[in-house]
């Protein structure tokens, strides 16, 4: 539940409030990652994992980060202890992320003139931060980024901040300073637009229209009764960092490596191509291909086949495939790799939903292909879950609508 909640019995002096916001992880389908170099990208919000945060007011003016008492910890029980939680659970807890949030909520609000109503002084205004999480840790399912866009809601809630002074065009852009601008971390809009707008989404990040219009680029929604069924989230329970895996490709792609621009282009037509397909799925007797690229509509006739199972399952095989081309098996790991392995090996399609430690499968053969699936993971230490796809937060035109005839 989201929103004001009360607090329980507490200060006398006047009620203490607690704001609690929730945002999904997300899934990559197809695209990823060209989402950082003008591509195109499907993907969708994955309700099986969530980060929530709590703002909780308090009587002084303090604002405090309050650490998570397992990711944030620093004591231990012993040396193996350190190294092994260290080792499942990263480096970097929260704290870091609620901080830097705070810090350019507080400095976006100021650069564009965002009245703060509720103004912290002396007599009260301060709050505490706090936050919990289910999201596998460093299994690329932007679990980070759901973090810090639950503390903004959380922020935006408190100071009376509403979509009319910061709308949710600008929400995915304030997530990714956070993280790219304010840390350091490898990311792109990909993740965060997803987690603003929920459901399943279609991105297309051309740079000159991103150019022309503020940093935005053109996003969709995608009916999530289009996307395949059954669809499987599986994951390593001890990952790499998720970070890592973008090392060396941005700076090749800056510098006009002709392999590497060749290659994400490549990848960006898995967005557009998934797009094409999952529109076909539709069950219209006519209808219409849009162009993306062009701008432009074309005619399908009435006897043209509509999108097979196989056509799906080969695409997300080759965006699994660029992406290893251009990152390469060391950058990747070996556990990645087995995963996609795993998936094929039975006849399913797998596809990295990031930037590593998952993979999302679909399964052609129904449900009991997905049994298999998961007694082959789990005999290898993998864990396999049925995707619930996360409900639309946010408006956004649908995909292609109108060019599509009943």
């Amino acid at each position: 539940m989201e929103g004001v909640i009360p607090a329980g019995p507490g200060l006398s002096s006047r009620a203490m409030q607690r704001i609690v916001h929730r945002t999904f992880a997300r899934s990559g389908l197809f695209g990823n990652p060209s989402d950082q170099y003008g591509g195109r990208t499907i993907a969708f919000s994955l309700e099986n994992f969530y980060a929530e945060v709590t703002l909780t007011s308090s009587e002084s003016s303090a604002i405090r980060i309050q650490p998570h008492p397992v990711y944030d910890s620093t004591e231990y029980a012993s040396l193996q202890e350190l190294v092994a939680r260290t080792s499942t659970e990263g480096l970097y807890g929260g704290v870091r992320l609620l901080t830097a949030a705070v810090k350019r909520f507080a400095l976006y609000c100021e650069r564009n003139k965002i009245p703060l109503l509720r103004v912290p002084t002396e007599n009260g205004g301060g709050f505490t931060l706090s936050y919990d999480t289910n999201v596998p840790r460093q299994t690329g399912l932007a679990g980070s980024s759901a973090i810090i866009y639950s503390a903004i809601k959380c922020l935006m809630e408190w100071y009376g901040i509403d979509e009319t002074m910061l709308p949710y065009s600008a929400h995915p852009q304030l997530v990714l300073s956070v993280e790219a601008g304010e840390l350091g971390i490898a990311a792109g809009l990909q993740d965060r637009v997803v987690q603003v707008y929920g459901g399943a989404v279609h991105m297309d990040f051309n740079s000159e229209y991103m150019q022309a219009h503020g940093g935005v680029g053109r996003y969709c929604h995608i009916d999530t009764s289009l996307l395949p069924q059954p669809l499987y989230i599986m994951y390593s329970q001890n990952p790499s960092e998720s970070g890592k895996v973008h090392s060396g490709v941005k700076e090749r792609w800056m510098a006009g490596d002709p392999q590497v621009r060749s290659l994400m282009r490549r990848v960006a037509e898995c967005g557009d191509e998934g797009l094409r397909l999952l529109l076909l799925r539709r069950p219209h007797q006519q209808q219409q291909q849009v162009d993306f690229a062009a701008g432009q509509q074309a005619e399908v006739g009435s006897g043209e086949s509509r999108a097979t199972r196989p056509e799906i399952v080969d695409l997300m095989n080759l965006n699994a495939d660029l992406r290893r081309a251009l990152f390469g098996d060391e950058v990747l790991g070996s556990k990645n790799l087995r995963m996609v392995e795993l998936a094929r090996s039975i006849g399913a399609g797998a596809n990295y939903t990031g930037s590593g430690g998952a993979v999302v499968v679909f399964c052609p053969d129904g449900e009991s292909q997905g049994a298999v699936l998961a007694a082959a993971a789990h005999a290898e230490g993998f864990t396999l879950e049925r995707v619930k796809v996360g409900p639309e937060r946010a408006p956004l035109p649908p995909a292609a609508a109108d060019a599509l005839e009943d």
